[in-house]
């Protein structure tokens, strides 16, 4: 996975910092139509991850705000292979940022609503402020979670709040299986190989700038070209057959979200049509 950013070696660290720092926002490109523009606001930084403030399409201004990162981005540490965690008490706080950046404030959760590594590397966090809240102080609104399926070919761009970059690729394809170390995700977005993310991207909202809407959540990449161990994730087709590419990352869909949440955000893995993993 893309590691949380206190797992990367110093050498790259200071690399990054000196390479990204006043990084602006790449300008947003889609062949044939006009582009939504994308920039950092409604992105997070956590402790060591990113992250953003998202809303499900049926959310209303009143509701408990939710943020998105990853499943490998939980402060108790990652989840195992099967583990699927919920509704857990959090004190964990965000860094909301505005559209160039900067820092606007701190946003604090009083839950984990939901994580795992399993199918998917997700969590979600319910925050103490409603978005109608944060929009008043702050004047941000969320970024809207897709409730369909990403296209392959869409031109997309990765926002990380930790490090303040935008990364501009496309939707090379997806993957069956894709495997790290214990784990496996299902169905994962692989990015073309402009998007060159790196320790610290984890948990970046991946936004399709056709819609403007998030359509997965950024995770992993293949650092070494090793053979599906931690950070050298490998493809498996529906054969069996195993692909390693070295340099290419990789998100994890979020479309399969919304149809777990029910009026008020709350989460409900029985609903129909929910088909994230239970416990």
């Amino acid at each position: 996975m893309k590691k949380p950013l206190i797992g990367a070696s110093l050498a790259l660290l200071l690399g990054g910092a000196t390479a990204l720092a006043g990084a602006a926002p790449a300008a947003a490109a889609t062949k044939g139509a006009a582009a939504v523009a994308v920039d950092f606001a409604g992105t997070v930084a956590l402790s060591n991850c990113s992250g953003s403030v998202v809303r499900l399409p049926g959310s209303a201004a009143t509701d408990p705000a939710l943020v998105l990162t990853n499943g490998h981005c939980l402060e108790t540490g990652m989840p195992s292979p099967g583990q699927v965690i919920t509704n857990r008490s959090s004190s964990r706080s965000f860094t909301l940022l505005n559209s160039s950046g900067g820092s606007l404030g701190t946003l604090r959760a009083n839950k984990v609503v939901y994580s795992t590594m399993t199918d998917t590397d997700v969590t979600l966090y319910q925050l103490t402020s409603t978005y109608a809240a944060i929009q008043s102080r702050y004047g941000i609104a969320p970024l809207t979670l897709s409730a369909s399926h990403p296209a392959a070919g869409a031109s997309i761009k990765v926002v990380s709040g930790y490090w303040k970059k935008i990364y501009s690729c496309s939707v090379d394809g997806f993957v069956y299986r894709l495997k790290e170390g214990g784990w496996t995700w299902k169905d994962s977005v692989r990015y073309t190989s402009s998007c060159n993310t790196i320790g610290g991207t984890s948990g970046s909202p991946v936004v399709d700038t056709a819609t403007g809407q998030v359509v997965a959540v950024n995770n992993t990449g293949n650092e070494d070209g090793e053979r599906c161990t931690e950070n050298n994730p490998c493809e498996v087709d529906q054969n069996g057959t195993v692909t390693v590419r070295k340099g290419i990352n990789y998100a994890e869909e979020t479309y399969l979200i919304p149809a777990c949440f029910a009026a008020g955000n709350k989460l409900d893995l029985n609903r129909s049509g929910c088909a994230l993993p239970k416990p």
